[in-house]
């Protein structure tokens, strides 16, 4: 077990596959108007268990199934990304909230507040 998760849990590891969550949906949403381009996401939830078993997270990667298809070849639903995006947004949110208000109480408990 590394030192930050015996500090911070499973925030930290959440936080870095959030992140790398909210790069991917950037990267599906910049693309929505490349032909041909195949939209991709993280299984969140699958990502934190590869993790915690010391694997990668790319099984956990996978090819998004639009509901309407593109003429173009183009995976991309604009309103699904937008909201997984969001939503993605929110959880990192709070993974940070949670690290900064840990890293305050073990900052305060070092200098014996």
């Amino acid at each position: 077990m590394m030192a930050s998760e015996k500090l911070f849990g499973l925030h930290a590891t959440a936080l870095q596959l959030r992140s790398q969550r909210m790069m991917m949906l950037a990267s599906n949403i910049a693309n929505s108007a490349t032909p041909g381009y195949k939209a991709r996401d993280l299984d969140f939830a699958k990502a934190l268990d590869l993790a915690q078993q010391g694997g990668s997270t790319e099984g956990a990667i996978s090819y998004r199934v639009p509901v309407q298809a593109s003429l173009d070849g183009n995976t991309v639903e604009m309103a699904t990304e937008q909201t997984a995006y969001a939503e993605n947004a929110l959880a990192y949110r709070s993974s940070l909230s949670f690290l900064s208000g840990r890293i305050n109480t073990l900052s305060r408990a070092l200098k014996g507040e």
